[in-house]
């Protein structure tokens, strides 16, 4: 019995340090997408702002409301993360004064795409089947894929444009990013931090979080310019 007992809780004890390293690799996915992609858009808008600062007044102002817009969901956004990591002392978390927002899910697509059309990337939304409600973890990863592939164009793109495809297929959902840009058949030289061939820490990420829902996600360099990202995360069968 007495081994029978080591062996438990042996078990036990790697059973819950796997909890912890998924919980770990769970929130660095999760910072890197609310820092990466609303601290981009501060520095774009901020950007646009020292431009036309004395020329455009009021572009200026329109450019430093969205540095400020994206400070502070990205401040409301870390405060329900780090809420997760230090719980009140009751075990709940301490919502007082802090505005908390739920995590995004497609449902709120439009305000990203506002954003990023508003820091200079313009961005077409297609939606084909018959949207429905998904499970919470493949709604919000789909919501992550968009913002992931669009921040990356916005950062690394030489102007140009994207177009967002959101299907609703009977067994899974297709997401799909295609972004213009330099063509590497005329001699183009697109920059490749961050983004490259998918290898990035954000899409990375984004491969692992689809992986859980067994599915997959495909993001490399288009031959006529810009980047194409993909993915399928798998549904049960609509009814």
């Amino acid at each position: 019995m007495g081994e029978r007992g080591w062996l438990l809780e042996r078990e036990r004890q790697v059973a819950a340090r796997t909890a912890v390293d998924e919980e770990r690799a769970r929130i660095a996915r999760e910072l890197h997408d609310i820092v990466s992609h609303n601290v981009s858009v501060m520095i774009v808008q901020a950007g646009a702002a020292r431009e036309v600062l004395t020329t455009m007044p009021d572009e200026a102002v329109g450019a430093l409301e969205a540095v400020e817009k994206a400070g502070r969901t990205t401040m409301t956004e870390l405060r329900h993360l780090l809420g997760l990591l230090a719980p009140a002392a009751d075990g709940e978390e301490d919502h007082e004064g802090t505005d908390l927002a739920p995590q995004p899910t497609l449902s709120s697509l439009s305000r990203l795409i506002d954003r990023i059309a508003f820091a200079g990337l313009p961005v077409e939304v297609r939606v084909s089947g018959e949207p429905r409600p998904l499970p919470s973890g493949i709604d919000v990863t789909a919501y992550r894929i968009v913002q992931e592939a669009l921040t990356n164009a916005l950062k690394h793109g030489a102007g140009g444009k994207a177009e967002v495809t959101i299907r609703y297929a009977d067994h899974a959902l297709r997401v799909e990013v295609l972004t213009t840009g330099p063509s590497v058949l005329t001699g183009g030289a697109p920059s490749s931090a961050g983004h490259g061939d998918g290898a990035g820490r954000g899409l990375l990420g984004l491969r692992q979080r689809v992986a859980v829902y067994g599915g997959d996600l495909d993001a490399r360099r288009r031959l006529g310019g810009g980047y194409r990202v993909r993915a399928r995360i798998p549904l049960e069968a609509s009814s």
